[in-house]
């Protein structure tokens, strides 16, 4: 898993509560295996019209959007369906982090375990982020884990907590097999023992 240390962006804002899993990354298309290739298909109801053309009114299909790989949204992102795709789709897309007031439990542990940045704010700062975004072309914020602060160039300044072993995992790039292999020379002491008896 790529580490996490610091990440400059455009942010791009989708003004919506409530985001759930599904929207995020429709249900026909969790049968691949692999975790990469979601990106095409994330907010696939949203993105498209029914004749499979592009919404021009989708906040993602806007020019100002190109590029961004930073997410702001309301209150609730990623509920429903546990669905580990959900996170798949948007890393694959480009976002590394996402900005949202809250977030459903186990989307946002799955956030961490896949190397993207979810970052909790007051109602009331993402109310001025949202204010920001509509205000400045490619408007841009940094999110540091290192001093948990999410700025950006025009005076706005924001803390925000990460659980220290989750902080840990992410500066480090460390995902549950990452963790695992942090004891390889244990486990093949234990299996050479394991080994010896047999």
């Amino acid at each position: 898993m790529k580490p996490f240390t610091i990440h400059v962006g455009k942010v791009v804002a989708l003004d919506r509560a409530n985001i759930d899993t599904d929207q995020i990354i429709p249900k026909q298309f969790l049968k691949r295996i692999e975790r990469t290739g979601f990106g095409e298909f994330l907010f696939w109801d949203w993105i498209r019209r029914d004749d499979g053309s592009p919404n021009p009114d989708f906040e993602l299909n806007k020019p100002q959007a190109k590029g961004a790989s930073i997410l702001l949204a309301r209150r609730n992102f990623g509920c429903g369906s546990s669905r580990e795709h959900a996170p798949w789709a948007l890393d694959d897309y480009g976002f590394r982090v996402i900005v949202a007031p809250s977030f459903a439990d186990i989307f946002y542990n799955n956030c961490f375990k896949n190397g993207m940045l979810p970052i909790r704010l007051s109602e009331e700062q993402v109310d001025e982020l949202f204010q920001r975004v509509a205000k400045h072309d490619h408007y841009q914020l940094t999110a540091d884990l290192e001093t948990c602060a999410l700025t950006d160039q025009h005076g706005f300044s924001a803390s925000f907590d990460v659980e220290p072993f989750r902080r840990h995992c992410l500066l480090n790039g460390l995902d549950d097999i990452g963790l695992t292999l942090e004891h390889e020379d244990k486990i093949a002491a234990y299996e050479a023992r394991r080994a010896a008896v047999a």
